[in-house]
């Protein structure tokens, strides 16, 4: 069976940070790191909005911004905008290209603003079928959805240390068996 680790756990905990650090470890090693990240975006120390990041070009868009902040279209999700349009120019083809390119594909974030997105749902779909190990973040809310495809590491400000070494180990050593 294909690895499938994917990480939850509160806000701020760390999730992202750890996925970064995997993706640059294994970079590190050769392999070849395709996907997104998503980061927030703080002004006067307040949160913003998020940005996606393509992890193979560097291509930045805004994922969701607080209302009345961006000129970007997009649909009303609590106090954001999440920009759709945004999520398909960098996120859907970011995932497409590593499903392809990438020996691992990591997707940052899987929850419900980038579920607006059918594009974004599909692409992740098409990341769950391929043969590629995937490192995921998934939102808490939609953590069951995802129990039964893979490993479930939930992070707290206790483990996250720990559960950084025991994520990379288990990556690196399913990328080491495919490349033999």
């Amino acid at each position: 069976m294909v690895m499938r680790i994917f990480v939850t756990g509160p806000a701020g905990v760390g999730k992202t940070t750890l996925v970064e650090r995997v993706a640059r470890e294994v970079d590190r090693w050769g392999y070849i790191v395709g996907g997104v990240i998503t980061r927030e975006v703080r002004r006067g120390g307040r949160r913003v909005g998020f940005k996606i990041t393509a992890l193979d070009t560097g291509e930045e868009g805004t994922l969701a911004s607080v209302r009345g902040t961006s000129h970007l279209p997009g649909v009303p999700f609590g106090k954001y905008v999440v920009h759709v349009d945004e999520i398909d120019r960098v996120a859907v083809p970011a995932i497409r290209r590593a499903i392809v390119e990438a020996d691992l594909i990591v997707i940052d974030e899987i929850g419900p603003m980038e579920y607006k997105s059918d594009e974004f749902i599909r692409a992740v779909g098409e990341a769950l079928k391929s043969k590629k190990p995937l490192l995921g973040v998934v939102h808490r809310k939609f953590i069951d959805r995802f129990r039964p495809l893979g490993e479930v590491h939930t992070l707290s400000f206790e483990n996250r240390n720990a559960e950084f070494g025991i994520i990379l180990d288990r990556v690196m050593k399913e990328l080491k068996g495919i490349r033999g």
